[in-house]
């Protein structure tokens, strides 16, 4: 009786114990896989900020130096004075600002619509905006630049924000979000006589700030660093935006000096690196607050 209940006592503790093993493993491999991919992500930021201090002489060094052997702020220099750096910044603030706003509050309301509103074919209507999902952006191109320039919007701030004001991503990426919202709080509201507007405004907004405020980080992302329309849509200097600039430093220095054309790069990533670290706090400030109403 006593060797039975041994073998029964220690089946759990077996079993605890093989569980134990396997977690920790998963939990290595958790760890490696995101050290894995910290590297991928990490080593080409790394070593282009390394470079933008680095002569060119030492760039070209085999093998590599991983740290500057002597730090310089020449290229950074160099990379102002080569292109107007200053005139791309306006031109990118403005066009990214512009078009994030527009974006986000076409996103807003047309989400609402299609998840608080009743009216005709509402499913259809969704439907297309998936299938907008599945189109290439590069095939809008010459419809958007025939009537961008039949409007005579061509070198414009208005041709380049204008076109990519409506995006289905952000619509469909809120409407997803609004549907998880408690109905008990907006019934709540239309009981206490608030319009949609009050609505939007005092209960939905606020409850969805998590994805309100990834869809606005993405968004300018999304035209910070938006090439291709830019280029075609401009024909001028003092009408071209960062992304270009780097393409025409790099056009002028990158065979002589990549250190230069990594610093521009810098002058770039920079903005949008601090846009994220201050709207990080309000990512999860808001993810809190949901799960606290929740």
């Amino acid at each position: 009786m006593a060797l039975t209940d041994d073998v029964v006592i220690a089946q759990p503790q077996t079993t605890t114990a093989s569980w134990r093993r396997r977690s920790l493993l998963w939990q290595v491999a958790g760890y490696l896989a995101m050290a894995i991919v910290v590297l991928v992500i990490g080593m080409p930021v790394y070593w282009t900020v390394v470079a933008s201090f680095k002569e060119s002489r030492e760039i070209y060094t085999i093998p590599p130096t991983w740290w500057p052997e002597a730090p310089t702020l020449a290229n950074y220099v160099r990379a102002w004075n080569a292109a107007p750096f200053g005139r791309y910044y306006i031109n990118s603030l403005i066009t990214t600002i512009g078009s994030t706003a527009i974006k986000v509050v076409f996103a807003v309301f047309s989400a609402y619509a299609l998840v608080f509103l009743r009216f005709p074919r509402k499913d259809l209507v969704f439907l297309f905006l998936l299938a907008a999902l599945m189109v290439p952006r590069e095939i809008t191109i010459i419809p958007n630049y025939i009537t961008v320039g039949s409007l005579g919007w061509i070198n414009t701030y208005q041709g380049i924000v204008i076109p990519g004001a409506a995006v289905a991503y952000g619509t469909f990426l809120l409407r997803q979000y609004f549907r998880t919202l408690p109905r008990e709080v907006l019934e709540a509201a239309r009981v206490d006589g608030a319009g949609h507007l009050r609505i939007l405004w005092s209960v939905v907004l606020p409850m969805s700030q998590p994805a309100v405020v990834t869809m606005t980080l993405l968004a300018l992302v999304d035209k910070w660093n938006d090439f291709l329309w830019p280029l075609i849509i401009t024909n001028t200097a003092d009408m071209r935006v960062l992304p270009i600039g780097i393409f025409w430093l790099l056009d002028q220095e990158g065979v002589i000096n990549w250190g230069v054309v990594m610093a521009g790069t810098l002058f770039v990533m920079l903005p949008m690196l601090l846009v994220f670290l201050w709207a990080q706090r309000y990512i999860v400030e808001g993810i809190a607050s949901g799960a606290v109403k929740g």
